[in-house]
């Protein structure tokens, strides 16, 4: 295959899986705590033979994951609550602890505060939060300090985020640390609130139809490439 050929079609498939991932961030644009992800893309030499000579390469397999905050909508959900800075909440899966900016939260049967997909909620040390059975009235205090009736039960764990680049988004909100994280000393919560997604429709719209052009002219050029191939055998049979 033509070295050109090679060139394109590997650009090409990392402006698939970048459309692939605009258009995931474009549907969770109204979920709740979702954070956008890009695709970085990066150049690596390929050599062609022992003679020095190489071919330049683009790769479009790295993950990029945007931390912006996100603004916040006043729910007044007793269990809703929304991170006001750096940091994530702390969830339980069967696959592992895992870090979410998504703060709904509902009591399940044992009185544990879950997520919509069961996972409970986990306090500054890894330990499921529990609200005693006939608590009437839940504060959740801006330090993540959760009390019922008035005496404190627990603290809410905020945990500090980990190098963009080790995050492994996973199913809806939730993110694969990667490795080991602590608890923040000073989060900031806000009890009643819902972190909205930081994903902008209108820039992220933009971005798929340049990245449309792009894969159009990448497009263009196999074509032609293509041409002067079958031309050029065409030639050398005759």
């Amino acid at each position: 295959m033509d070295n050109a050929i090679y060139a394109s079609l590997t650009r090409q498939s990392g402006l698939m899986r970048e459309m692939r991932t605009v258009a995931n961030n474009i549907a969770n644009a109204n979920t709740t705590g979702f954070r956008r992800e890009g695709v970085v893309f990066s150049e690596y030499m390929v050599a062609l033979d022992g003679r020095g000579q190489t071919l330049a390469m683009a790769n479009g397999r790295g993950r990029m994951v945007d931390l912006a905050p996100a603004g916040m909508t006043q729910t007044n959900g007793r269990f809703d609550m929304a991170i006001d800075g750096d940091g994530f909440l702390m969830v339980q899966t069967p696959q592992g602890n895992r870090l979410t900016r998504a703060g709904a939260f509902l009591t399940n049967a044992e009185g544990e505060l879950v997520n919509p997909d069961g996972h409970p909620l986990l306090d500054d040390g890894q330990a499921p939060i529990v609200i005693p059975a006939g608590a009437r009235s839940v504060g959740i205090g801006t330090d993540g300090t959760i009390s019922a009736d008035g005496d404190p039960i627990g603290r809410i764990g905020v945990f500090a985020g980990p190098d963009p680049a080790k995050l492994r988004h996973e199913a809806g909100t939730l993110f694969d640390p990667g490795g080991a994280v602590e608890a923040l000393e000073n989060p900031v919560l806000r009890q009643g609130f819902l972190e909205d997604s930081n994903v902008d429709p209108v820039l992220e719209v933009a971005r798929m139809i340049e990245i449309q052009r792009a894969y159009q002219l990448g497009q263009g050029l196999l074509d032609q490439e293509d041409q002067r191939i079958r031309q050029t055998i065409s030639s050398l049979t005759r």
